[in-house]
C-alpha cells in the first residue's frame, strides 16, 4: 500500500515537470567559409571549410570573439530567398547563420567584402541582418522593427505587416521608411558614390504587442527576410567610427524565460529525488 502510494506520488510529480514551461528559442549558429555550390533546384547553398563564430566572456573586459574550425568540411542549408542564387555565386567568401543547428536551414547569408587591412565588411546580405556580427561596409547600418498583424499570431510571433527601416550612416539616422512586404527604399545622399538597397521580403514580429499576447512567452524567435545591397565609397578604407550615443531603440525579439518557471522545476526536481529517495529504502 506504501509503495503504491509513492508510486502516484511519482507519477504527479513527473507530470507537474513535462508540463513546465519550455524556453524554446531556437539555436542559431553562425559560421563563415566558402561557397562550393548552389542548387536552385534543391533550394540549397553549400559552404566549404566552415568556420564557427563563438565569444567568450572573461571576467572583466569585453567579450572576445573568434571564428574556429569546425569538424565538419562543409555544410548545407535551404536558402531564405531565391535572390540569394543571383546575389552570390561559387567561390565567395560569406558569413552564414543557420537554425537549430549548423547547416540545414540558412537564415542568412552574407557576401564579405574582406580586402581592407582595417577588417571584414559585408556588401551583399539575404535573410536576418540581426543574425550576421559582421558590419555592413562603407559605415553603414541598419536597424530593424517589425509591426505584427495580430490577425495571424500563433504564440511568441505573428505575421509582419510592416517593417521599419532605420539606415545610418558613420552613427548618424538618414533614412526611415517603413516598408509592406515586397517594398523597398534606396539611399545615395552621400555624394560618395555609395549607396545602400534594402528590401522586405517578409517576415515575423513578435506578439506580445498584440491584444491578448502574453508578455514574456517562451517560443520561437521571429526571424524575417531582407535583401541589403550596400555600395562602399570609392576609396572606402573601413576606418572606425565612435558608437553613436543617441539611435533609435528597439525592442529586443528575443522571448524572456517565464517568470516562475525555474523555482516550479526546481521543487519538482527535489520532490522527484525524494520520492526515489523513499522507494530505495522499502
Amino acid at each position: 500500500m506504501k509503495y503504491a502510494a509513492i508510486m502516484s506520488l511519482l507519477a504527479v510529480l513527473l507530470l507537474c515537470l513535462c508540463v513546465l514551461p519550455v524556453a524554446a528559442v531556437l539555436q542559431e549558429v553562425t559560421v563563415k567559409g566558402t561557397i562550393a555550390g548552389m542548387s536552385q533546384d534543391k533550394n540549397t547553398l553549400t559552404l566549404a571549410n566552415p568556420l564557427q563564430y563563438g565569444c567568450a566572456y572573461p571576467a572583466s573586459g569585453d567579450p572576445v570573439c573568434s571564428y574556429t574550425a569546425m569538424n565538419a568540411t562543409s555544410l548545407t542549408g535551404s536558402v531564405p530567398s531565391a535572390s540569394a542564387f543571383t546575389l552570390f555565386k561559387d567561390g565567395d567568401t560569406v558569413v552564414a547563420t543557420s537554425i537549430g543547428g549548423a547547416g540545414g536551414e540558412w537564415i542568412t547569408i552574407a557576401k564579405l567584402y574582406n580586402d581592407l587591412p582595417s577588417g571584414e565588411y559585408v556588401t551583399d546580405l539575404v535573410g536576418e541582418p540581426s543574425s550576421i556580427p559582421t558590419p555592413l561596409v562603407g559605415n553603414y547600418a541598419l536597424d530593424l522593427f517589425t509591426t505584427p498583424d495580430c490577425n495571424t499570431c500563433f504564440g511568441t510571433t505573428c505575421t509582419a505587416a510592416t517593417s521599419t527601416v532605420n539606415v545610418l550612416s558613420e552613427g548618424n539616422r538618414v533614412m526611415v521608411e517603413t516598408l509592406a512586404p515586397r517594398q523597398a527604399l534606396f539611399f545615395n545622399e552621400r555624394n560618395d558614390a555609395s549607396s545602400v538597397s534594402v528590401t522586405f521580403v517578409n517576415g515575423e514580429a513578435i506578439s506580445e504587442t498584440c491584444a491578448g499576447g502574453e508578455r514574456g512567452m517562451t517560443g520561437p524567435q521571429p526571424i524575417s527576410v531582407y535583401i541589403v545591397t550596400v555600395v562602399p565609397p570609392i576609396g572606402f578604407t573601413g576606418q572606425p567610427v565612435e558608437t553613436p550615443t543617441a539611435l533609435p531603440t528597439i525592442p529586443t525579439t528575443v522571448p524572456a524565460t517565464k517568470a516562475g518557471s525555474l523555482p516550479l522545476a526546481v521543487i519538482g526536481a527535489v520532490g522527484l529525488g525524494a520520492a526515489l529517495l523513499a522507494i530505495r529504502r522499502q
